[in-house]
């Protein structure tokens, strides 16, 4: 790629110089253990692993890593938890559902959150023709987005009014893509369906039926007819686009703005026993996650070959391009500026916030994932068991001090809570704060809110 080997000599300048930089003003932390393996997902937003090794920060801070593609979520997750991988790019819900016990019963816990943004949803080309008669459109006829799933709902109307199912497909039940879709969904008043401690489903009273698809299958998967429509992080919704098979119909940004979205995940006995290393791995998390972000994206052409090559994500470089370097492509030849869509460093990204933790597991209650009510405080204990900014913060002051960021890049004075996230950044207009978890259930109109639960195929209570 033009330019890539000028830069990699920079790069490597750079690495020599924050060598330096860490023998001039910090000795080297003495880590626990310095072979490491870490997993991860063939998505772009992998990139702050790829780039803290391809860049040699995980060298700077002692650590010989190894990262290894898995073949699903649940495959990742378990390896975690055995030990056979030491960490993980992970799905911001599968360290809280570990640690409250849904599914596997683990303790899991993330010092560093990947990304925000980075999804899009999909249909194929036939149900996006049924939706555009509902979709306004603009004086050069292109749709105005958001787009939103009001728009979809007459499609899956005539659906049911055929006796046909309408299947969609999400990377995992408790991924960022199924709680996004599910968000979508019900903003457009679509019942995306219950989950019940008997019928783990999620398809209890659902209008569209969504069901776990592994991100690289996505696009085949629509192709063959067995979906309608997915959610999925990048490359695989660009990739329906150069297929020509689906349409991305609206991104995560414009249904959240700067929504949280992966994390790392370790067992919280590696941190207890390696606590060094688990400091060490973090400060090279956050040079990836700035180097990827700095100088308004000017990295990004080269982190897009990292991640073409195959041990990474492994996708056309032009596929992956189309999203990691600023814009977006909804119908074919219809693309945007989308400078925000995969966000690393900026606007405190990486920063383990607890009102992130809060809204995954708002939706977990909302679904039926969590059957029973829960106080408010319930909720703070758990995100605070879970998400460790203070691990993120420690590691930050360490590269504070060894002049490799800037101070300024972290929030230093905050309780851990974002302020809340106005009705106008979000697709139903609602707002959220994450310090009253149980008030903005109450106003979402379809989902379990107060004491109701799933009994059978019924929700009851008040």
């Amino acid at each position: 790629m033009k330019g890539f080997k000028s830069s990699r000599l920079a790069a490597l300048v750079a690495g020599f110089m924050s060598v330096s930089a860490l023998t001039a003003n910090a000795e080297m932390l003495d880590v626990e253990k310095d072979e490491l393996t870490f997993g991860f997902i063939k998505l772009t937003d992998m990139a702050p692993l790829a780039v803290a090794k391809e860049m040699g920060y995980f060298e700077d801070e002692g650590l010989y890593v190894t990262l290894e593609p898995q073949a699903n979520w649940k495959v990742l997750l378990d390896r975690v938890i055995t030990g056979e991988l030491d960490g993980a790019h992970m799905l911001a819900g599968q360290p809280l559902a570990a640690t409250i016990g849904f599914g596997t019963k683990a303790h899991i816990v993330t010092p560093f959150s990947m990304d925000l943004n980075g999804n899009g949803i999909t249909v194929s080309n036939e149900i996006w023709e049924m939706m555009k008669p509902r979709v306004e459109m603009d004086a050069e006829g292109k749709p105005v987005h958001p787009i939103k799933a009001s728009a979809l709902k007459p499609v899956i109307d005539k659906f049911k009014a055929e006796g046909k199912p309408f299947n969609m497909g999400m990377v995992f039940p408790v991924s960022t893509h199924n709680y996004e879709l599910r968000y979508w969904l019900a903003s457009g008043d679509i019942n995306p369906g219950y989950y019940s401690p008997s019928d783990v489903s999620g398809q209890i009273q659902a209008d569209a039926l969504l069901s776990v698809t592994p991100p690289p299958q996505m696009p085949a998967t629509l192709e063959a007819g067995t979906i309608y429509g997915y959610c999925v992080g990048e490359p695989w919704n660009q990739a329906a686009v150069f297929k020509g098979i689906g349409v991305p119909v609206i991104t995560d940004y414009e249904i959240w703005k700067n929504n949280p979205e992966k994390v790392f995940g370790l067992t919280k006995e590696f941190t207890e026993e390696n606590p060094n290393t688990t400091l060490a791995l973090t400060k090279a998390l956050i040079r990836a996650a700035k180097w990827l972000d700095e100088n308004d994206n000017a990295n990004r052409e080269e982190a897009v070959e990292i991640l073409s090559r195959s041990e990474y994500v492994g996708a056309d470089a032009e596929v992956i391009a189309n999203s990691m370097t600023g814009t977006f492509e909804y119908e074919k030849g219809d693309k945007r500026d989308v400078p925000d869509f995969n966000v690393f460093y900026r606007y405190f990204a990486a920063y383990p916030y607890y009102s992130d933790a809060v809204w995954y597991l708002t939706q977990m209650r909302r679904w039926g994932q969590i059957p029973d009510a829960k106080p408010d405080s319930w909720y703070d204990e758990t995100a605070k068991s879970v998400y460790r900014p203070d691990i993120y913060l420690k590691a930050a002051k360490m590269l504070v001090e060894e002049g490799l960021v800037d101070e300024a890049d972290f929030p230093w004075d905050t309780d851990g809570y974002r302020e809340p996230t106005p009705a106008a950044d979000i697709i139903d207009g609602i707002a959220y704060d994450g310090r009253t978890p149980n008030a903005y259930l109450d106003a979402l109109p379809i989902g379990l809110k107060g004491e109701q639960k799933v009994e059978g195929s019924e929700v009851v209570g008040g």
